[in-house]
């Protein structure tokens, strides 16, 4: 029986610390992530994620960046045109590729995206992922 519970109390603290890591790793992602997107993205989308009304859609609060991982990361590495419909609004303009960032720059971003102005999308973005696509 104490076996049986030295056994329960150790899997729960692997599977405590492990989590603690996956978060850890998470938080380092969308930090690094406001780096990458005050420099590549803020000047259309705006530091506060709102866009620029009628021209550049936001990411802020936006039923767009929930779309599947695998999408975002296209949109990213081959750029967007045409129609796009972001909470409801039409926007027509378009986005160049930013396949020049590296796969950990475009996972990274993403995942500040992704959890930033009200943004709580789960799950987190990888680099594996990115290069998986380019």
């Amino acid at each position: 029986m104490i076996r049986y519970l030295q056994f329960g109390i150790i899997i729960n603290a692997l599977f405590i610390l492990s989590s603690w890591f996956f978060q850890s790793g998470t938080a380092k992602s969308i930090e690094r992530g406001k780096e990458v997107y005050v420099s590549y993205c803020q000047n259309c989308h705006m530091e506060d994620g709102m866009g620029t009304p009628d021209v550049f859609p936001p990411v802020a609060k936006a039923d767009y960046v929930k779309k599947p991982a695998k999408e975002l990361i296209k949109i990213i590495l081959e750029g967007q045109s045409g129609e796009i419909v972001v909470n409801k609004k039409t926007y027509n303009g378009m986005m160049p590729a930013q396949s020049y960032l590296t796969d950990e720059q475009i996972a990274d971003v993403l995942n500040y995206v992704r959890n930033s102005w009200g943004n709580k999308i789960p799950g987190t973005i990888t680099p594996a992922q990115v290069k998986a696509l380019r």
